[in-house]
């Protein structure tokens, strides 16, 4: 795929207040390592994560979701007035019906011409949204969209941690398979696009490429009470060690596809921003795809994995931070499980 009227005006981010640390998430489970003869320290080693955030209880993803694009449309001054579609991408949602999107879009008193509803891809939902508001863009539909995300890691960590505590029969397979349920963190993103005659900012969406390997669908699933909404019980069962192997495996040829598509090669992007999910996973992401990861802006050390807020987020601190400067290539990098895989390059 391939845009030449669309822009990226702004990435905004919004992350919580309260800090949960490793290390107090391993106090928590004492009697649960204990048992199983785990050595303290062991979730920070093997994730890389020394912090994430989470929201207050009760904090509901549209909430979220909404301080996020209020953020957007601020850096962006692009008037409401303008926003012709609104996605809400986050894999927590408030509940099952309405769409979540219906309380962001009323939440940030976008006009009723607005189309607005949820786009759900796991962790890849943001950029599946930003794909879907550049297509309306490219043909003419709208002249801008907002894209959001507000994900809430609270009720899956403490349910995780509760589960974890009250199986006395639990093994080390089966703790292993809770394991990445312990390294989600909480964070909201919205990406605002607009047509290029509207664009204050001229940041150019090139395009990207996009890939599935659904056969390992299985690797990564959650079970039905997943919205994530106040007084939900989440669980998730991850194999961790496959779901990496095969997630590169489905990166390295969209990595392929990608390149072919908007003729790039791996000298081409000067930041890549990545979904952030391990210390491992970006070594082991970044060797399959010949990146020098001088050139990764990381964000999972103080934040652990955010879900589809992960990458767009991560995007607008390296912004915030000074990372790009005008004219340089950002390569975005997305894995969802599913697997799915969406590569976009934008031209700062």
């Amino acid at each position: 795929m391939l845009y030449r009227h669309v822009c990226i005006e702004t990435f905004a981010a919004a992350l919580p207040p309260e800090v949960v640390t490793s290390a107090e998430l391993e106090a928590r489970l004492g009697p649960v390592y204990a048992r199983l003869k785990l050595p303290a320290g062991r979730l920070e080693l093997m994730s890389g994560i020394r912090e994430r955030r989470v929201w207050p209880a009760g904090t509901r993803p549209s909430t979220a979701a909404a301080e996020a694009g209020a953020l957007a449309l601020e850096q962006a001054g692009v008037a409401k007035a303008e926003i012709g579609a609104l996605f809400h991408c986050s894999v927590c949602r408030d509940f099952l019906e309405p769409a979540t999107s219906t309380i962001v879009h009323g939440r940030l008193g976008l006009p009723g011409s607005a189309l607005n509803f949820d786009i759900s891809n796991a962790c890849l939902g943001v950029l599946s949204g930003m794909t879907m508001a550049a297509n309306m863009i490219e043909l003419g539909q709208i002249r801008a969209a907002l894209v959001v995300s507000g994900e809430n890691s609270r009720p899956l960590m403490e349910n995780t941690v509760a589960h974890l505590l009250a199986d006395t029969t639990m093994t080390r397979q089966q703790f292993k398979d809770a394991f990445a349920s312990l390294t989600i963190g909480s964070a909201a993103a919205a990406v605002l696009l607009t047509h290029d005659s509207l664009s204050r900012a001229k940041h150019r969406f090139l395009g990207g490429a996009s890939v599935a390997n659904t056969a390992f669908s299985h690797l990564c699933q959650g079970n039905s009470d997943s919205g994530m909404g106040d007084g939900s019980r989440p669980l998730m069962s991850t194999d961790s060690e496959e779901l990496l192997l095969r997630g590169v495996e489905t990166a390295q040829a969209a990595w392929a596809e990608f390149k072919r598509e908007l003729g790039w090669t791996e000298a081409t992007p000067d930041v890549v921003c990545t979904h952030q999910v391990g210390r491992v996973h970006r070594d082991r992401l970044y060797a399959g795809l010949g990146l020098d990861t001088a050139k990764d802006f990381p964000t999972v050390e103080f934040m652990g994995n955010c879900g589809s807020a992960s990458l767009p987020a991560t995007a607008a601190l390296a912004v915030q931070a000074g990372r790009l400067k005008p004219g340089q290539r950002l390569a975005l990098l997305g894995i969802g499980s599913g697997i799915n895989c969406t590569m976009l390059g934008v031209e700062w």
